[in-house]
């Protein structure tokens, strides 16, 4: 029987929503199988009924995120209606009935509670009759706002009271969410303060979590960046004139700045992320804010207020500042309203906003006590490995592999972007190629500011270094020197020499070049490893309820049943390698011994080999896609198969097969995919879509850093 927790928040203000999900987030990282149900609807934020179109921000980032699918909630004031008819037996006869489907298949449920209100004394008792009715547990979900640990220790106590059994409390663990918030005033809610907040020490100073009365769950610091809305969402919510769209959908506003002083005073305002106010007849002001987009500074949008338009002279002056993705917003209301206004936005999160809420989830999900979360609910680990629990384990094995990685790319702004995240989370140590002035530019003007011990090395200063070595590589094939120069003016055959003499684990490139540029200098340079037949390439395809590799997707044609088998192998162990128990079904249009023919025939001799080669591996085949991921289907195909129904690991017959179904799988069903991941390689190179964003590159280069380590522990270096 599944167990339930009742996640229940102390005040209006405390993030419930951003909470719950970054818990289903953390158990689902480390492969407990959870739901989630939210039984009644709630709207407490001003605005966000216009963000969500009338529907539930919970149970829509859930259906639009994971696998999973809760029950629409029940209107609050439809459920306070059924009270006030007296039916509140048929109510929760109804709440348990939803809960039962959703955790019907699952270990544990997170059930979404109600935020209190003065205004409605009935939603505390809600909140009460759920969760015994569901027999949940509760945590508690309570914003400190800076108060005294006493004080704290009150109202936590006062909270817990509500749910309290005569015998027993059900109130089992808190989370301390948005500590270290600045009391808000005016403008602040969009604005970041840069200055560090002291705060005390809760777990020790809380009588409440020293005494162990309540288990301290976790301590979520306030991250104003998770405020910063899109400036398409202040045009939404304030109903406000779109005068050039530019990359309103993109752009977040970090700060806001109401400008009336001269120019000279508020040049310093002039930053990314900064949303820039200022009176529709302020010509200076425009325009200085113009020159800032035309030197490459992302400001957030410009908004022009007191229903004053520009001159137009003046507009056609700026108009070329507005190809650079800058927002303009038109107000009729005068610059103090549009001011006051600003600094009252909704705080939810708008559910077409996914970027925001996974990272609301991320800061919740990486602080919470989960070894004693699990050790409480007494539930065991999936077998199958989910999407999150893959990510989570990628970024740890990165970590614990602490490999150098070179970026070929060093001046394109998501390649830096994401050599900053990877320093700053540690999960690889980033080489940058590039001049060190135009790296510091290309980050300055995304706003971010460049760690100082992350590498940077100018390859105009070292290419000389690898004339002779490349020229020694290359000498059966004749390579002259100055063949050898011209070539290294290419960053990234400069990259893979660096790889090529142990200077570098492991490589990542093609955000501005093709898969040939990346591959072809890898395939010429580091060569393939004494135990690989070929080299070839997996994606990891991160299905609704799991991770499951596919092989070759990328790279050979039409392999013989030799490299097909060699295939199948290096897939496993790439599987393996990321955590994955690989269970390999090698794919033809044929099950067991159902069909006969030259391409089927290659895939039953390749299966053949590879278990000869491999018997410790569970390998089958042939066997038709169904047959290899569909239990039901499996059980009428290939009933005695060990295979059939469970595979992980899917390698096609050749590259027709392999990459029409990995664009299909993807494509149609909506599948993020990580890859293509080149394998058989003496030391790993990986290829980047060009259209990657910077969180795609953050996990080639972690992925790149676990195969690194995955190809050093195997000794094939």
């Amino acid at each position: 029987m599944a167990k339930s927790l009742f996640i229940a928040p102390t005040s209006i203000d405390s993030g419930l929503t951003s909470v719950c999900l970054g818990l289903l987030r953390a158990l689902e990282r480390v492969g407990v199988s959870v739901g989630f149900y939210k039984p009644f609807c709630q709207s407490v934020h001003h605005g966000e009924h216009l963000h969500n179109d009338g529907k539930d921000s919970s149970t829509e980032f859930i259906r639009a995120s994971s696998h999973l699918t809760p029950p629409t909630p029940i209107p609050l004031k439809e459920a306070q209606h059924q009270l006030n008819r007296g039916k509140t037996d048929l109510l929760m006869e109804n709440i348990v009935g939803e809960y039962q489907a959703v955790a019907r298949d699952v270990d544990v449920v997170i059930i979404e509670g109600l935020v209190p209100d003065r205004s409605e004394a009935y939603i505390a008792r809600l909140n009460v009759e759920v969760s015994r009715n569901l027999g949940s547990e509760v945590i508690l979900v309570a914003p400190p706002k800076n108060r005294a640990p006493a004080d704290l220790d009150e109202e936590l106590e006062f909270s817990a009271r509500l749910f309290a059994n005569p015998s027993d409390p059900d109130v089992i663990a808190v989370i301390l969410n948005k500590v270290g918030e600045p009391e808000s005033s005016g403008l602040s809610a969009p604005t970041i303060n840069d200055k560090d907040t002291q705060t005390p020490d809760y777990s020790k100073r809380c009588s409440v979590f020293s005494s162990q009365r309540f288990r301290l769950l976790a301590t979520i610091p306030w991250q104003p960046d998770l405020l910063a809305p899109r400036v398409s969402d202040v045009a939404r919510e304030l109903e406000m004139r779109v005068l050039n769209e530019g990359q309103m959908h993109t752009r977040r506003i970090q700060r806001v700045s109401v400008c009336a002083r001269t120019i000279r005073n508020m040049t310093d305002t002039l930053r990314p992320g900064t949303l820039m106010v200022t009176p529709g007849d302020r010509d200076d002001i425009i325009v200085a804010t113009a020159v800032a987009a035309l030197n490459g500074v992302p400001l957030a949008g410009l908004l022009l207020t007191g229903g004053l338009m520009p001159d137009p002279k003046v507009t056609d002056l700026c108009r070329s500042a507005l190809g650079t993705g800058l927002p303009v917003l038109f107000s009729d209301n005068n610059t103090y309203e549009t001011a006051y206004l600003l600094g009252n936005l909704s705080s939810a999160i708008p559910t077409d906003d996914p970027e925001r809420i996974e990272k609301a989830m991320e800061a919740v999900a990486t602080r919470i006590d989960t070894d004693w979360l699990q050790e409480h609910l007494k539930v065991q680990r999936q077998s199958r490995l989910s999407p999150p629990a893959f990510r989570y384990q990628l970024s740890e094995r990165s970590r614990a592999a602490n490999k150098r990685i070179v970026l070929p790319e060093g001046c394109e702004p998501r390649t830096v972007h994401a050599a900053i995240i990877c320093h700053d989370r540690g999960l690889a140590r980033c080489v940058l190629l590039g001049d060190k002035n135009e790296v510091e530019r290309v980050a300055s003007s995304q706003g971010l500011e460049l760690p100082d011990d992350i590498e940077i090395i100018d390859p105009a200063a070292v290419r000389r270094n690898y004339v002779t070595p490349m020229v020694e590589l290359r000498k059966h094939k004749g390579l002259a020197p100055d063949m050898a120069e011209a070539m290294l003016e290419d960053n990234v055959v400069l990259g893979t020499m660096m790889v090529a003499l142990d200077e570098a684990d492991g490589l990542v490139s093609g955000a501005i070049h093709t898969t040939a540029n990346t591959v072809r200098p890898a395939l010429q340079l580091i060569k393939t490893h004494d135990q690989a037949r070929v080299v070839s390439s997996v994606f990891f395809m991160l299905l609704p309820q799991q991770v499951v590799v596919y092989g070759d997707c990328a790279i050979n044609p039409d392999p013989d049943a030799e490299e097909l088998a060699d295939i199948a192998i290096q897939s496993a162990q790439s599987a393996e390698a990321f955590g994955i128990d690989p269970v390999v079904a090698m794919i033809s249009y044929s099950t067991g011994e159902s069909g006969s023919g030259q391409d089927v025939d290659k895939v039953r001799e390749a299966t053949r080999i590879a278990r000869a080669r491999r018997p410790d591996l569970l390998i089958d085949g042939p066997l038709q896609y169904d047959a290899a991921a569909i239990e039901s289907v499996a059980k009428s195909k290939a009933p005695e198969s060990k295979v059939a129904g469970r595979a992980t690991v899917f390698v096609f017959p050749d590259l027709n097969t392999g990459n029409t179904t990995y664009k299909a799988v993807q494509r149609s069903a909506n599948v993020v995919s990580i890859g293509p991941m080149l394998q058989g390689l003496r030391k790993p190179v990986n290829d980047l879509s060009r259209g990657a964003l910077v969180e795609d590159i953050v996990f080639t280069i972690a992925l790149t850093a676990v195969q690194a380590r995955q190809v050093e522990a195997a000794g094939l270096s």
